[in-house]
């Protein structure tokens, strides 16, 4: 064998009961480089504590959420406990923010009730939200609508989009 050559050797994985080339980091594996073999310890490398935090966040994220828009007019279904008993009650208003990503998303939601503007934070994948649903697009052209705040009556409406 000359000294300039590298030779990777085929290895049985007992897991899988077939050949492999080249084999994993995540695995045991023997490698031939040069002549010298070089194994890795024992079972599988201990994982990051980076990677078990993006595991458990993805394992905790919700997959039926539909695409929210700022803009957009949302129902979106809140959990109450009341004593023993748990209801879901419904919230609809206008998304005047959204927020962070991945697990900490959030969605800010503006509605009147009895003549006074009312804001609540909702984190998308909060077991306390049951439910989202959006009611209607809004076609708007700022990625904040803080500026509802200052309006009053029909100037808080928001036109509709159709084309998503």
């Amino acid at each position: 064998m000359a000294a300039d050559s590298k030779e990777i050797s085929i290895i049985e994985d007992p897991k899988k009961g077939g050949p492999e080339s080249p084999p994993n980091a995540e695995e045991a594996s023997v490698i031939a480089v040069d002549g010298a073999q070089k194994t890795s310890s024992g079972s599988s490398p201990k994982p990051s504590a980076e990677d078990l935090i993006k595991g458990f966040e993805k394992a905790q994220q919700k997959s039926d959420l539909p695409e929210i828009y700022v803009g957009d007019t949302v129902r979106v279904g809140v959990r109450i406990s009341e004593g023993n008993k748990e209801r879901v009650q419904p919230y609809e208003g206008v998304v005047i923010s959204k927020r962070h990503g991945g697990l900490n998303e959030t969605i800010t939601v503006r509605r009147i009730f009895q003549g006074i503007g009312v804001e609540r934070i909702f984190m998308l994948h909060s077991p306390q939200v049951a439910s989202i649903k959006v009611e209607r697009r809004g076609k708007v052209r700022r990625a904040k609508l803080f500026y509802l705040r200052e309006r009053v009556g029909k100037a808080t409406r928001v036109k509709q989009r159709f084309d998503r």
